[in-house]
């Protein structure tokens, strides 16, 4: 009798599984991936106590800058990202990037690596939530979550655990991003054919 009563519980737990693992996530969906342009849009920061805003403008994989309206501490710095590389300017004046900024430096770092990553991506995939979808990832820097829109456009970028939240208004495409690999061979073509020393002709 016991055997018996075993066999039927292990029989049912079976079962539960089998059914359990063959039914997908309710919200569990995919999406065309719209992040693989370059694009300009109005963005809100949200940062643990500090609050900005600006206009940000992704030209490529990594090459992005972002320009501050406010706060006052930040009006008019313009933050440049080009593979690796970070430049500060203010009024077209260079210098090293400033003390109340280098928050916001680590927090675009953050941005543009989920971002691009998720760029070279066939399609998205994530959390459905009405009319929008919620892609999580992982970064060194912590979780994040990247929302799109219908068209697969960035609409806001969180990484709650550092008390990140960027929205994003008003965002136009400008053209479809060329990779960074395709931008420096396209520099590379033209730097050969511009030095490529010019024959003249006897008579």
């Amino acid at each position: 009798m016991k055997r018996l009563v075993t066999l039927l519980a292990c029989m049912i737990m079976g079962i539960c599984l089998i059914t359990s693992c063959s039914v997908p996530l309710k919200n569990s969906a995919s999406r065309k991936n719209g992040l693989n342009c370059a694009f300009e849009a109005d963005v809100s920061v949200t940062l643990d106590k500090l609050q900005a805003e600006g206009t940000l403008h992704r030209f490529g994989d990594a090459m992005w800058d972002i320009e501050f309206t406010a706060p006052n501490t930040l009006s008019g710095v313009k933050l440049s990202f080009s593979e690796g590389n970070t430049e500060a300017s203010y009024k077209g004046l260079s210098f090293s990037v400033p003390q109340s900024a280098l928050p916001v430096k680590a927090m675009m770092l953050n941005l543009i690596e989920a971002v691009d990553d998720n760029a070279r991506l066939a399609e998205l995939k994530g959390e459905e939530k009405d009319d929008t979808l919620e892609v999580s990832g992982k970064l060194e820097g912590g979780d994040y979550i990247i929302t799109v829109d219908k068209d697969g456009r960035l609409l806001s970028f969180e990484m709650p655990n550092n008390k990140l939240k960027m929205l994003f208004a008003e965002l136009n495409v400008t053209e479809d991003a060329p990779s960074s690999s395709t931008t420096s061979e396209s520099s590379s073509a033209t730097s050969v054919q511009t030095t490529q020393p010019a024959t003249t002709t006897r008579k």
